[in-house]
């Protein structure tokens, strides 16, 4: 789905150029179940929301999807403007912050074509930074 105005992207146009390391990898799928999406609308007002997520191994994406999502303002956003930042962070006593931030471009997909129950925002990684993650 792309929004009035905004260009639809190929699939080709959407393969990750960057990979997440081991570490980050093991980092994402530990605990952490929520994370923290940054879009921008088509004029580029920024909008960041705390976020249920997954990561998508086999295609290398982080996969965002929620309870009416096709509805919200995130949602739109990503159709408006296919770009996105998403990080996921912590802080280990007595001050240890950790954290792994992807940006990349965006497709959005409905709920057919996500082969779940609801829309999607997936996240093709083309930086990836990370921090804090050593023992």
């Amino acid at each position: 789905m792309t929004a009035p105005g905004a260009t639809a992207s190929t699939d080709s146009d959407l393969r990750p150029t960057a990979t997440l390391s081991a570490d980050e990898i093991a980092y994402l799928l530990g605990e952490r179940r929520l994370g923290r999406l940054a879009t921008a609308d088509a004029t580029g007002r920024p909008h960041v929301v705390p976020v249920g997520w997954s990561y998508n191994a086999e295609l290398g994406t982080i996969d965002i999807s929620g309870h009416g999502f096709a509805a919200t303002r995130k949602y739109r956003n990503a159709a408006a403007n296919p770009q996105a930042a998403f990080v996921v962070d912590d802080v280990l006593p007595p001050f240890r912050p950790r954290c792994v931030m992807v940006q990349g471009p965006v497709e959005t997909l409905d709920a057919d074509r996500s082969g779940g129950r609801e829309a999607m925002i997936r996240i093709h990684p083309d930086k990836v930074v990370s921090w804090g993650l050593d023992a």
